[in-house]
């Protein structure tokens, strides 16, 4: 009798510790609560435009595979244009990635995806046309017409052809701009995305120091969330370099995020190919948002004293002379982050994850770390130019191996 009651409470207790460890990801049209927020931040992975694959098949069921097993929950930049606005031309490229995000809804309904609003158009918007919808959703009279480039540009001509000829940084007090970005919103929503970054707001928001335009885009978004997102709530990001964006004490964004800012670490000798370029995350080192994320009244109404926000191995090109360790630079060893990330060995790659998740954890507990899943990088290699965190096979030949080491990470957080 003594060990069927020893037994019985032994199984008890293991269905309360795993109970336990089950964690909500739960939000709806009120809101997401804090926990569940930083849930899905700590389940974060920037897995860049898996929703449009362009590697074939195969990649894309490793990419899917990948994502399944170590149980990413917040899959980030995972559709988005950085100009070459033609492609939303073909619907295909709407179809197919509903139906990716439709089979992993399928796998794991609590999923997110994160469209991308991001600081750059060209002069391909103008291959667009205009759905009546999206001028009904801003109370204009619909037109037969395609979006028009010029009236997305700072009539003072601030930032105009800031990426090139013909690429521009749009502005939000134009009114074509908010009426772009809320098609892009909408049309994400429309195929399952239920999160979206804003990309560099003080850029696009050049022209509106009181965020007035900010505010009337964000509200026409959570409009349409309300009737039409899946769980009719929008988890809203954007680069915060001023550690959020907030009016009135109350902020527009769900959360903050902004790139690690890492830091190259000088070595006793010049370094040689194949050597670890050694590099750490600092308080204080540039702009870095660590420590600095305000506190606020937060858009599903709970108020805290710091923000929580992402950090990502952000990508942006590299800066000469490269392979050299500046600590006074953007670019750890002349890269930007992820192209100096998948420079290092293997190795370094894995133990360097790990240190990041843990240096986060232990000097700002407001801070999460977004893995590196999918990103395209600049330095020179046989990769296509793209990191992947998977496991290297015959369906994935360019991964990285970090895949094993993310979700021993994650499992051990647990």
């Amino acid at each position: 009798m003594i060990r069927i009651i020893e037994t019985l409470l032994a199984s008890l207790l293991l269905v309360f510790t795993l109970n336990a460890k089950e964690k909500s990801y739960y939000f709806d049209e009120k809101g997401i609560q804090r926990e569940v927020l930083e849930n899905y931040l700590d389940r974060s992975m920037t897995l860049s435009n898996v929703l449009v694959p362009g590697e074939g098949e195969a990649q894309l069921a490793d990419d899917i595979r990948m994502m399944k097993h170590i149980g990413v929950k917040f899959v980030g930049r995972a559709i988005m244009v950085w100009e070459k606005e033609h492609v939303l031309a073909d619907p295909s490229f709407w179809s197919k990635a509903k139906a990716i995000t439709e089979e992993l809804h399928a796998y794991d309904p609590d999923m997110v995806f994160q469209g991308c609003l991001f600081e750059a158009i060209s002069e391909e918007v103008e291959q667009i046309e205009i759905p009546a919808w999206a001028f009904k959703g801003l109370g204009m009279k619909p037109e037969k017409r395609c979006f028009r480039y010029a009236d997305m540009l700072n009539v003072e001509g601030k930032y105009v052809d800031h990426w090139h000829k013909g690429g521009s940084v749009p502005d939000i007090s134009r009114q074509e701009t908010k009426l772009w970005f809320y098609f892009l919103a909408c049309s994400y929503m429309n195929i399952g995305c239920e999160a979206f970054h804003l990309g560099q707001i003080e850029l696009i928001g050049m022209n509106d120091p009181e965020r007035t335009h900010w505010i009337q885009l964000i509200s026409h978004i959570r409009s349409y969330a309300k009737q039409h997102a899946r769980r009719h709530w929008v988890i809203l990001d954007a680069h915060t370099p001023k550690g959020g964006m907030v009016v009135n004490g109350k902020s527009l964004l769900d959360f903050n995020s902004f790139p690690m800012r890492i830091c190259a670490v000088p070595t006793s000798h010049p370094w040689q190919e194949g050597e670890v370029q050694p590099a750490e995350l600092r308080m204080n080192h540039l702009d870095a948002i660590f420590g600095k994320s305000i506190g606020c009244e937060t858009p599903s109404g709970w108020k805290c004293e710091s923000m929580p926000y992402l950090v990502e191995i952000d990508n942006y090109g590299k800066e000469e002379p490269v392979n050299r360790a500046d600590t006074t630079s953007y670019f750890p060893w002349g890269w930007d982050e992820i192209s100096w990330f998948a420079k290092q060995p293997e190795a370094y790659r894995n133990q360097w994850l790990e240190y990041a998740w843990k240096w986060v954890k232990t000097h700002d507990p407001n801070g999460h770390v977004e893995m590196p899943g999918i990103r395209w990088i600049c330095s020179p290699n046989q990769t296509q130019n793209i990191y992947r965190a998977n496991t290297r096979s015959e369906n994935a030949p360019f991964g990285y191996n970090q895949e094993e080491t993310i979700r021993r990470i994650w499992a051990e957080s647990e």
